[in-house]
């Protein structure tokens, strides 16, 4: 079962803007490079264990994806997209 937790963080400005950049030059959500880099620095120390083997992905033949599983937004849209509310 996959459990997210809301939270607001304070970052400096610039830390900020340079980590937005790095996302948007890879394709990724802010979201997902503030989380690589928490696991790195857990890992480093011992806290966790690393991330492991990349979660399977489904989509069409040419290689789009239908649901980032990294994109918590887009997870959350698709979940709440069955219809039934």
């Amino acid at each position: 079962m996959l459990v997210c937790v809301r939270t607001t963080i304070n970052l400096p400005d610039g830390l900020a803007e340079a980590a937005k950049a790095r996302a948007a030059a890879e394709g990724r959500t802010f979201t997902s490079v503030v989380e690589e880099g928490l696991h790195r620095v857990l890992a480093a120390e011992g806290r966790i264990r690393s991330q492991g083997e990349p979660l399977p992905t489904y989509g069409d033949r040419d290689g789009s994806f239908l649901v980032d599983l990294l994109d918590r937004e887009a997870l959350w849209e698709a979940l709440d997209a069955d219809g039934s509310a």
